[in-house]
């Protein structure tokens, strides 16, 4: 499975709660730089059929853990 399928695959897991506060991370920079470009995409499409839902902001570190580099994605609603 490629980066884009693995990340398209953690669809459900980030949207299902109305993206509140989820986080992931990952050792593959690919499914972290997707997960970057693509989850304000997500964001604004569900915000198209459900407006109440807020906006979302994506940070994202790395840390290295026994050796090895992780990458984390995360959001959280837009503070305005």
């Amino acid at each position: 499975m490629g980066a884009a399928e693995w990340a398209d695959s953690l669809y459900p897991d980030i949207v299902g709660d109305g993206f509140v506060n989820v986080g992931y991370a990952t050792p593959d920079k690919k499914v972290a730089d997707f997960l970057i470009r693509h989850i304000p995409r997500w964001a604004e499409y569900l915000r198209t059929h459900n407006p109440s839902m807020p906006a979302v902001t994506v940070g994202t570190s790395t840390e290295m853990v026994d050796r090895l580099l992780l990458y984390k994605v995360w959001i959280a609603p837009e503070v305005n």
